[in-house]
């Protein structure tokens, strides 16, 4: 099964490397590596052209944001699963798309998804966070659960069938369309108990509470394109529940 990883990026010179590298120094070897930068002004694709002899395509032009770069590396993944890693997150170990590809054989599954810890921007291996996804059951979006949207590889069919990102969302359009693919199609999910992304904390819709406001607005608006209701206490359950799948990591 080819793999197609798709990384984003924007002024991403400080970190984008170390994503780099955790891609290309996979154990897997059937990956075709796709980054769509913004038209960065750093030397963020500078960077990434020093690796051109392992990624498949750079992309580096004005775009509508990070979920129009990430439908623009879609359109032209050719894959049979796609995942996306952003350019300031690092892959865990060399072991995770092997691990990956392994369970979407075993289960013959539509997608895969894991957990995901956060760690200091500028040491990786000082853990604060590690968010433990659990086991999915339908309905439990309805109870505020999400996968870490880092840790999501679905086949590429489904994108064609379904639908790719919401641009009109600028902060909820990968809760969206993981609602839309698991809640709303029932796409066939499985879990892989373990941690397969390292991400530099502080997202954009955690910020502050004025940014965590306007998610739970977007989050809103998710249900609402897809024609469903949540229950009244869902989306206030959204960030709880992120809270009680946390546990506090340390330096390793």
């Amino acid at each position: 099964m080819k793999v197609s990883i798709i990384t984003v990026s924007y002024n991403s010179e400080q970190t984008i490397e170390d994503t780099i590298v955790s891609v290309v120094d996979q154990s897997y070897k059937n990956i075709e590596y796709i980054i769509v930068d913004g038209g960065s002004s750093d030397g963020t694709v500078d960077i990434a052209k020093k690796y051109t002899d392992k990624i498949f395509k750079i992309i580096s032009e004005k775009d509508k944001g990070i979920y129009d770069a990430m439908n623009k590396g879609i359109a032209i993944a050719t894959g049979n699963i796609v995942g996306i890693l952003n350019s300031d997150d690092i892959y865990y170990d060399n072991k995770v798309i092997e691990d990956v590809v392994t369970l979407f054989q075993k289960e013959n599954t539509d997608s895969v998804y894991a957990d995901l810890q956060y760690v200091n921007k500028e040491n990786t291996n000082i853990v604060s966070r590690i968010w433990k996804s659990g086991l999915y059951q339908q309905g439990k979006f309805l109870k505020g659960w999400m996968p870490p949207h880092p840790t999501f590889f679905v086949k590429n069919e489904l994108y064609k069938k379904l639908g790719n990102y919401n641009t009109s969302l600028q902060s909820a359009a990968d809760y969206e369309l993981m609602l839309r693919f698991i809640h709303r199609h029932n796409i066939k999910i499985s879990y892989l108990p373990r941690t397969i992304i390292k991400m530099r904390a502080g997202g954009k819709s955690n910020i502050t509470l004025k940014n965590r406001i306007k998610a739970n607005i977007e989050d809103r608006k998710a249900w609402k394109l897809n024609g469903i209701k949540p229950n009244f206490f869902t989306l206030f359950r959204k960030p709880l529940s992120k809270i009680f799948q946390f546990s506090f990591g340390s330096s390793k």
